[in-house]
């Protein structure tokens, strides 16, 4: 083979190793984990929830060391924040700048995987002069990471709601408030100048519930059969969540900060309202963060950014009985104090089945189970137990000795048997079967000799003798579904392996 033939194919391998990784990028789903509540389960056990969830990116509202220590060595990125109340000695000296951060945030870094802090959080909505506090405090908080070497690795920036905006609607007419200049002006300048994102946090259910008679609650919910355009450009929406997130673009747009990307640090559906607030619901919950979810991972972006990554993050993890206001702000919670699921949601955006490999990916009645993967390791799937049988709530008696479920006696067998229990459990969904990627959904029923596994809508499993109907005699399904990037990512590997 020639030298140049070989360095040109080298270089194609290099570019679609490149392309391959932009692909790997895409949008990403994160939750907030608010701890204003006296009822939450230890921070420990709220680990163990968010890696059987499979959730990948969390957001903290402040530097609690038992938090940080819980997420050391889970792989789950966090965005720690520094509250509204530290912003004046933050602002004043480098020194507590320093200090906080060799505190709090060294000691438990790399193993605590941290992407971005947060200085202040919607300081224009806040009492007091606290915004011109922001951006001097902000400046410390770099100058610190610089002197850790933590500048490139760790992004700082501060969450704003959409208040910041004069004007929202049309989205072309989007403007930030010009009472917000002094402090806005040398704030987009430092996002700008270190390649932070503009965060903000966006609400569709408050301006339905503010204007109904202005907003449809299906253009709230992403479920819109019509389009609304904007005079200006010409540009078609579908849903209030672009609509507020196209206005912050215009607003960057015309104060010359085009390069600013914005991120989603909250947005939400509540569960449960006072009287006045019909549209919190579980099913309207349901309905705006499945949506959601399935529109950012899509890359779907908005009509002024078509196709444009978004990492967005719900809110929130749990119900925070202790915050005040009206009844909605203490129910946004997709899970209870004691871990169980407030409604079914898909992180994963993918939809309630699996494809398997019959037409359906279900057996011939539509039953699914949930098994351990025989290639999960013995960690996960020990970790995965535990927090079954103890926060899932899961009875785990039927796998002890001498009982039904017992034998065969391995890891996998029995991870198998809790994991369908919970599964059936919690509404038989993609995300009560993933284990932090230990479970695989499957169509052939796993039950043997007296061991009864649970099917959905039964109440317990049964020690009774099982014969497998021949209706179960398909194939299991597939793992679970991967995105077509991800197909179109494993294709190029094989690709360009032919060059080198």
């Amino acid at each position: 083979m020639g030298m140049a033939t070989r360095d040109l194919r080298i270089l194609l391998a290099t570019s679609l190793l490149l392309l391959l990784l932009g692909l790997c990028g895409g949008s990403t789903i994160g939750i907030c984990y608010g701890r204003n509540a006296d009822d939450l389960p230890t921070p420990d056990k709220v680990a163990q929830l968010v890696k059987l969830h499979n959730i990948k990116y969390l957001r903290i509202y402040d530097a609690n060391i038992q938090v940080l220590k819980a997420f050391a060595n889970t792989g789950v990125e966090l965005m720690v924040g520094i509250p509204n109340l530290d912003l004046l000695p933050f602002s004043q000296f480098q020194t507590n700048a320093d200090t906080w951060l060799k505190n709090n945030i060294l000691p438990y870094y790399p193993a605590t995987k941290i992407t971005y802090i947060t200085v202040g959080a919607e300081v224009t909505e806040s009492p007091g002069n606290v915004s011109a506090m922001v951006v001097p405090a902000m400046q410390n908080i770099l100058t610190a990471l610089k002197k850790a070497g933590l500048s490139k690795k760790i992004k700082v920036s501060s969450t704003h709601s959409l208040g910041v905006l004069s004007r929202s609607f049309p989205p072309s007419a989007g403007a930030f408030n010009s009472k917000h200049a002094s402090f806005l002006r040398p704030l987009l300048e430092f996002l700008a100048e270190n390649e932070s994102p503009f965060m903000v946090n966006i609400y569709p259910y408050y301006a339905y519930q503010d204007s109904p008679s202005n907003v449809t609650l299906d253009y709230a919910l992403f479920e819109s059969s019509s389009e609304v355009i904007d005079p200006n450009t010409g540009l078609l929406y579908t849903n209030m969540f672009d609509a507020q997130i196209d206005a912050i673009y215009f607003a960057l747009s015309g104060v010359n900060f085009r390069t600013i990307k914005v991120m989603v640090t909250e947005t939400g559906w509540p569960t449960k309202g006072s009287p006045k607030e019909t549209a919190a619901t579980p099913d309207n919950a349901q309905t705006y963060n499945t949506n959601l979810i399935r529109h950012v991972i899509n890359d779907t972006g908005t009509p002024a950014k078509p196709g444009e990554g978004l990492d967005v993050y719900i809110f929130s993890l749990f119900n925070e009985n202790r915050k005040p206001g009206m009844e909605s702000e203490r129910n946004w919670g997709l899970f209870y104090p004691d871990q169980t699921s407030v409604y079914n949601l898909d992180l994963t955006g993918k939809g309630a089945l699996d494809v398997g490999d019959d037409a359906n990916g279900t057996s011939l009645n539509g039953t699914t189970w949930c098994i351990a993967k025989s290639t999960a390791s013995e960690t996960d799937l020990t970790n995965a137990i535990n927090w079954a049988c103890g926060p899932g709530n899961v009875d785990c008696s039927a796998v002890q000795p001498s009982q039904p479920c017992y034998e065969p006696d391995n890891l996998v067998s029995h991870a198998s048997f809790i994991f369908n229990s919970y599964y059936q459990q919690n509404g038989a969904t993609d995300v009560a079967c993933s284990f932090g990627g230990a479970g695989v959904k499957v169509n052939k029923n796993p039950s043997y000799d007296n061991c009864l596994y649970l099917t959905s809508g039964s109440k317990k499993a049964a020690a009774t003798n099982v014969t497998t109907p021949s209706s179960f005699n398909s194939t299991a399904s597939s793992a679970p579904n991967m995105s077509m990037a991800w197909i179109f990512s494993i294709q190029l590997l094989s690709f360009f392996s032919l060059f080198i």
